[in-house]
């Protein structure tokens, strides 16, 4: 039996890393068949000479976070385990500390994984981002966030929000009420950002003001959007012709971020996806970047990572058939 020694220099650091009922020191256990016996702020790894230093260093891994101010959860115990496993836990020092917004409620809004980091810093650097990725990367809520710090930093005059209105085996015809009413469950996910960045009452009078647009793709055509920050969500069920159309908006002193999930698309057969188009035609031209999200960028709950693993072995091994 091999021991490796790990010291945590504060007691509180300590219960901040074991977590409720011991639950993250559990998950290093479980993950690495180690035992962590605690005595005091000095913690004793047993297993072998392998498991016992990765466990130690999925220790030092969540203490470089609790530094950087981040509370420690399942999500990303489980992600400094999964670094580790790669030999990638060195770039932990990169992440934490770097709040993009506050919510209404005080929520501080920031990177939980390294692709979630790339992405935020692609949004600063570059006039338009593709957000490319599984659900639950948080392509859209930090978007939205970086929309609402560049308008309240005054960097924008508007935030304007647009998906296209796919009928996912529904006919806009047959729903009730006018044609607002009709696509408003489309851009239900986009209001719900909003209202948790600002709170309703804000978000409404900023709307009404025309501050901020919440609107479906087809009301882009024909404009230029000058000092506008401006996200298409839900891309990869556009076409190629609304992908042409919505980018060719860009005005002066505006940011463009576009997301989409390429493994979700609605389109009716035959239809070619403007994102999976957009992503091969823009790859090499300067001030635009493509930031693709990987299942290790999940912060929602573990088994969305595990189904989309299983949909991913799917698809591989139905193409080879």
């Amino acid at each position: 039996m091999f021991e490796r020694l790990v010291s945590i220099d504060r007691m509180e650091t300590a219960v901040s890393l074991f977590g409720a009922f011991d639950e993250n020191i559990k998950l290093i256990e479980q993950a690495f068949d180690v035992k962590i016996i605690s005595r005091g702020t000095d913690l004793k790894i047993q297993g072998t000479e392998e498991t016992a230093d990765l466990a130690a260093r999925a220790i030092h891994g969540l203490l470089t976070l609790l530094a950087k101010g981040e509370t420690l959860g399942e999500q990303n115990v489980r992600y400094v385990i999964s670094l580790v496993r790669e030999g990638a836990d060195d770039k932990l020092s990169a992440m934490g500390g770097d709040i993009v917004c506050v919510t209404a409620k005080g929520k501080p809004v920031k990177a939980k994984t390294l692709g979630q980091k790339r992405y935020l810093d692609a949004i600063r650097n570059n006039t338009i981002v593709l957000g490319v990725g599984p659900a639950g990367t948080g392509k859209t809520y930090l978007a939205v966030a970086m929309a609402v710090a560049a308008f309240r930093a005054k960097e924008v005059d508007r935030i304007i929000l647009t998906r296209p209105a796919v009928e996912a085996g529904e006919k806009l015809g047959f729903l009730p009420g006018d044609l607002q009413q009709k696509v408003d469950p489309y851009l239900r996910p986009l209001y719900d950002a909003l209202f948790e960045m600002l709170g309703p009452e804000t978000f409404q009078r900023f709307q009404e003001r025309g501050a901020i647009e919440v609107a479906p793709l087809a009301y882009m055509r024909g404009r230029t959007l000058d000092d506008s920050f401006i996200i298409l969500d839900e891309a990869q069920n556009t076409t190629r012709e609304q992908m042409k159309m919505f980018l060719t908006r860009l005005g002066f002193n505006s940011k463009i971020v576009v997301t989409g999930d390429v493994t979700q698309i609605d389109l009716p057969d035959g239809k070619t996806s403007g994102l999976l188009e957009v992503v091969k035609i823009l790859k090499n031209v300067d001030d635009i970047a493509i930031i693709r999200f990987s299942e290790k960028d999940v912060v929602r709950h573990r088994l969305v990572q595990d189904i989309i693993k299983a949909y991913e072995k799917y698809e591989e091994a139905r193409k080879k058939k």
